[in-house]
């Protein structure tokens, strides 16, 4: 067989696949020379997906029993006053009465941690003679996001 025979061969089946696909896809024929495109007549629609339709109640009520799943959980707050680095000698020196510097300044927002991450930020209030914290600025669900890919 001659590489003039094969070739041609190969343009055929070529041409051929190509009709097919066209054929299928109701495009242009090839046989060498590009036709214009019959006018295409519309398809069978294909089924249509079926979905559950949501009810706005449905899907609030849902929202709702799952957040009840979680609010029992336990979390620890913190409430932090400042924070400082000191050797072990110095730690071990402690006694009633010592005191300890902290990198907070005194008036400055303190820190309010939920499980070790910053959640807000308040001043210090006493309340019957206790010791609470009023929240001044709380750190949107975003700015949280920000902090813990720092």
């Amino acid at each position: 067989m001659s590489e003039a025979t094969s070739e041609q061969d190969v343009g055929d089946d070529w041409a051929a696949a190509l009709n097919e696909q066209n054929a299928a896809a109701g495009g242009v024929e090839v046989d060498g020379d590009i036709a214009s495109a019959p006018a295409q007549e519309p398809r069978a629609a294909a089924n249509p997906a079926v979905f559950q339709q949501f009810e706005g109640s449905g899907a609030r009520a849902a929202t709702r029993n799952d957040i009840d799943l979680v609010l029992d959980i336990p979390v620890q707050l913190t409430v932090e006053l400042g924070r400082t680095k000191l050797p072990i000698r110095n730690l071990l020196q402690l006694a009633q009465g010592s005191v300890v510097e902290l990198d907070g300044l005194a008036g400055e927002p303190m820190d309010v941690l939920v499980n070790g991450c910053l959640v807000a930020q308040g001043e210090v209030v006493v309340v019957n003679e206790k010791f609470g914290i009023r929240l001044t600025d709380v750190i949107t669900p975003s700015e949280r996001m920000k902090r813990l890919n720092k």
